[in-house]
């Protein structure tokens, strides 16, 4: 497995606080976000990832957000393998994020 990054809810809510300008973006299905996003966050669906990758920054640290934290983590091993070196996956997902 690749060495992702992964930052917890309760640092990236610090960060947020901290006023640090992130790119948030979550990659959950359509009915998913639905019932709630981080604020400031950018919704790309995991499948149209491959399609949108001119919408991701290369050079800025990203971090991708689903429920649990799998989807975002293959995002993140995905976006790797393409070159991103900055990605960063949140770990535990909207689950952690909503406890």
């Amino acid at each position: 497995m690749n060495n992702i990054p992964q930052i917890t809810a309760e640092e990236l809510r610090q960060r947020i606080i901290a006023g640090e300008d992130l790119i948030l973006i979550d990659v959950r299905e359509d009915d998913e976000v639905a019932l709630g996003m981080i604020p400031g966050a950018l919704h790309i669906p995991m499948g149209e990832i491959p399609y949108r990758t001119d919408d991701i920054i290369n050079d800025a640290e990203v971090i991708f957000i689903c429920r649990s934290g799998a989807r975002s983590q293959r995002v993140c091993e995905y976006l790797q393998q393409q070159g991103y070196n900055k990605t960063a996956n949140l770990s535990g997902g909207m689950i952690e994020w909503s406890t």
